[in-house]
């Protein structure tokens, strides 16, 4: 089954690509919640290039790498990816109020549709934050 996630950001396009695709951004946003964090991240944004993460909990109970290969890369456009036999699709549209980002993704077998649906939700209101944070001009 194929889940679908989005939100619209208040920022320029190359500065929402940009936080979706730099390692030090990714690293600041990519969680569900803040009781966990992403420790490294390494971004080879081109077709066949590699990424990973390394997301922990906090209290350093738990930890994985979610990592993949991009299959497809158009510049503020779109990022297509593989991951663990799953694909994802990252869709940015600038519109009048943003750009809208849009994740659809192959669901798997460990948690029920709605618990992937909330968890990769959080992380893409994460971005939006921390993104919009960043896009506020200096008063």
């Amino acid at each position: 089954m194929r889940i679908i996630v989005a939100t619209t950001v208040r920022a320029p396009i190359e500065r929402v690509w940009d936080a979706y695709s730099t390692p030090e951004d990714i690293r600041a946003w990519n969680a569900a919640s803040d009781d966990w964090h992403t420790t490294a991240s390494e971004v080879d944004l081109r077709e066949g290039g590699r990424f990973r993460s390394r997301m922990e909990a906090r209290d350093g109970s738990f930890g994985f790498d979610f990592e993949g290969t991009y299959t497809r890369v158009i510049p503020h456009l779109l990022i297509q990816y593989e991951f663990g036999g799953r694909d994802a699709t990252v869709e940015f549209r600038e519109g009048a109020d943003g750009v809208d980002v849009i994740v659809s993704f192959d669901s798997e077998d460990s948690h029920s549709i709605e618990q992937q649906r909330e968890g990769w939700q959080a992380i893409l209101d994460r971005f939006k934050k921390h993104v919009e944070a960043q896009a506020r001009p200096e008063r």
